[in-house]
């Protein structure tokens, strides 16, 4: 399996895996929406590609906002692998590998709503530890996770404005 950034033919593979891996086209449209945002990041965008050149998983991390503060985030949503090959560490590989690709390019921190028994394998821990705040107080705050990274600064904290494209999570 080969961990890389999306490329424009991939698009509609992308697509697919989200819509084989939730029940709805939610997480699907949420990606489309994303590209076309001011907030997407091309090399965040990442896709595991398996020996015969199908995409069987896509992550990606795009830009959102932190009140008060000029400095953008990082949010990762979606996360996606097909059922088929669920459970086979693609999702962590994926996790590792847009992790260390935000750190490389000297993002400050990476946000998730999220399972709580997966993304603190990560080092995401409850983004209220960190002074980071949901749009909404009803989110639960063991899935509302941050991890900072190597830029982080303590200063850096407020309430997540995610963009329109996040319309259904705010």
């Amino acid at each position: 399996m080969t961990i890389r950034p999306e490329r424009p033919d991939d698009a509609a593979a992308i697509r697919a895996v989200h819509l084989a891996a939730f029940p709805s086209p939610a997480e699907a449209d949420l990606v489309e929406l994303i590209r076309a945002s001011d907030g997407f990041v091309p090399d965040l965008s990442l896709v595991a590609e398996d020996p015969d050149g199908g995409i069987v998983g896509h992550i990606l991390l795009s830009h959102v906002g932190i009140a008060g503060s000029p400095d953008p985030v990082l949010a990762l949503a979606p996360m996606a692998v097909v059922p088929e090959r669920q459970r086979q560490g693609i999702g962590s590989a994926l996790t590792r590998a847009a992790l260390d690709a935000a750190e490389a390019r000297d993002e400050p921190l990476v946000i998730v709503l999220g399972h709580p028994w997966f993304y603190p394998r990560f080092g995401f821990r409850p983004a209220s530890r960190y002074g980071i705040f949901p749009p909404a107080a009803t989110w639960p705050d063991a899935a509302f996770m941050a991890k900072p990274l190597t830029t982080w600064r303590s200063d850096l904290k407020g309430r997540v404005l995610y963009p329109p494209a996040f319309g259904r999570l705010t």
